[in-house]
């Protein structure tokens, strides 16, 4: 009865909010109903996720209104920048162009050094392109979303063994993952499934070693111990760039040699 009491009132507050003309990338007639489907509904059969909708779930439609977002229409992305320590939420309905800044989290604890991840066992946090690949509410990390490690790329160039079990989880503990506090990935969880049963099927996750600058200036700063990462981080710089301009995803592939191939829609 509380979680169904939580759920109408958050919906309530979402509807009247969403329709009454306040500014934002959505129409202001936009009526927000919150999500529903069977993905969400499975989901909160498990005691953690229903706890993190019930302690989160009404700030976080309030915060998506705010910047006029609706859940059904709700589309993530996530950025995630080693060196800082910093996982970025990106926010938007399906029909806007560009994407909002939402939230930034600590990402507590690390692992590894920066670079990409090349085997098991390498303590090592991917770098490159990913999307959310499951959901798990029993973890021993509290709650975890895991990511599609290793990719193509990684399966080309990393080790026979590349490893795998990487995820977002609770707990601030780590061996090559990227571990949040608990009250954060409650945050997290709760907004990747309003996303998912909205209909985004993948939730693209880039991890970066840091912010790219240019390669020159990348190549001058750099300490010695990380100039053989330099090519492949520039590598990932198209796709970093275009986002930075244009708050747009590009499109992302992966020749047969593990290279990440961009396409820049607007390569001005």
């Amino acid at each position: 009865m509380r979680r169904t009491l939580l759920l109408f009132s958050a919906q309530l507050l979402l509807i009247s909010a969403c329709s009454n003309g306040q500014p934002g990338p959505a129409s202001a007639n936009t009526k927000c109903a919150g999500t529903t489907g069977p993905f969400k509904t499975a989901q909160l059969k498990n005691e953690r996720v229903e706890e993190a909708y019930d302690q989160k779930e009404g700030g976080l439609l309030k915060a998506l209104n705010d910047k006029g977002i609706c859940p059904e229409n709700l589309e993530l992305y996530i950025r995630v920048f080693k060196a800082d320590k910093k996982l970025e939420v990106w926010a938007k309905n399906k029909s806007d162009g560009a994407f909002q800044l939402f939230k930034v989290y600590d990402i507590c604890q690390s692992s590894g050094t920066l670079g990409p991840k090349r085997k098991d066992g390498d303590k090592q946090v991917p770098e490159g392109f990913y999307h959310i690949s499951d959901f798990n509410p029993n973890s021993r990390f509290h709650l975890s979303l895991g990511i599609n490690y290793p990719n193509k790329a990684d399966q080309i160039l990393g080790n026979e063994h590349p490893g795998g079990d990487i995820y977002i989880h609770g707990d601030c503990v780590t061996i090559g993952c990227m571990p949040l506090t608990d009250e954060i990935i409650k945050e997290l969880y709760v907004l990747c499934v309003e996303a998912k049963t909205a209909g985004q099927t993948n939730i693209p996750v880039h991890i970066f070693p840091s912010k790219l600058i240019a390669k020159a200036d990348m190549a001058a700063v750099m300490p010695a111990m990380y100039k053989a990462h330099l090519p492949f981080w520039v590598s990932l710089k198209p796709a970093y760039d275009y986002f930075e301009k244009h708050k747009k995803l590009p499109a992302i592939s992966i020749d047969s040699e593990g290279n990440y191939v961009v396409e820049l829609k607007d390569k001005n």
